[in-house]
């Protein structure tokens, strides 16, 4: 009766201790920095909220799991971020639903209207390579604990037994969401779980929102 809390416990600690040794969080922060910059500049009628609100959100977000990190709570962060992630992704919805309806019905500079089209895409991006991260196995600290447990996506690398050696990193989610937001695709990396194929599903369908308004921009100037 009382060993399933010990060993919930010191699970618990196993992923406190490797979380401080071996998570790169850097690059994620990176990430949501860029998406903090793309949204400072979007203009104001694309805007979900006034144009900083998100930009706010997103470093509340940040000072929020550098506090959890701080005081040695990692497991926090986790669902910090998905919280976090969530709230940029139905930003992005709203941005590119938008971006759609202005399209016919108001007169925009087209400069204006590239490089808002330009911000959305790239907030899909990145948004999208941050869940993948955050997800495939459970998040990094799962899929450094328990490598051979089932995945949401399978690199080649796996595929072809290196799992022992190699782990994907952000860099690799990255590559993967920016492959899923231009062919609308996987291209080497298989797509195993219902829940990352809905993901992909929804940054696929919000790229060609922000493509679409590229294309149709281009061709009424010809």
């Amino acid at each position: 009766m009382d060993r399933e809390p010990t060993t919930s416990r010191e699970t618990e600690d196993a992923l406190e201790e490797t979380s401080r040794q071996d998570i790169q969080r850097w690059p994620a922060l990176l990430a949501l920095l860029v998406i903090v910059i793309a949204y400072s500049q979007i203009s104001e009628n694309l805007a979900p909220l006034p144009r900083f609100a998100i930009p706010g959100i997103v470093i509340i977000g940040i000072l929020l799991m550098g506090l959890a990190i701080s005081r040695g709570r990692h497991l926090l962060v986790r669902p910090i971020a998905l919280v976090l992630i969530g709230a940029i992704t139905i930003a992005e919805v709203i941005s590119s639903l938008l971006l759609v309806s202005i399209l016919p019905r108001l007169h925009i500079d087209p400069t204006e209207l590239l490089r808002d089209a330009a911000l959305i895409w790239g907030i899909n991006v990145v948004t999208f390579a941050l869940w993948y991260w955050e997800i495939d196995g459970g998040g990094p600290l799962m899929r450094k604990m328990r490598p051979h447990e089932a995945k949401d996506f399978l690199f080649p690398q796996q595929a072809i037994g290196e799992s022992e050696k190699w782990r994907p990193r952000f860099l690799d989610y990255l590559f993967l969401a920016c492959n899923h937001s231009t062919a609308f695709s996987p291209t080497d990396t298989a797509v195993l779980s219902r829940r990352a194929k809905v993901l992909v599903m929804i940054q696929a369908a919000l790229s060609l929102m922000a493509i679409a308004v590229l294309i149709a921009k281009a061709i009424n100037t010809l």
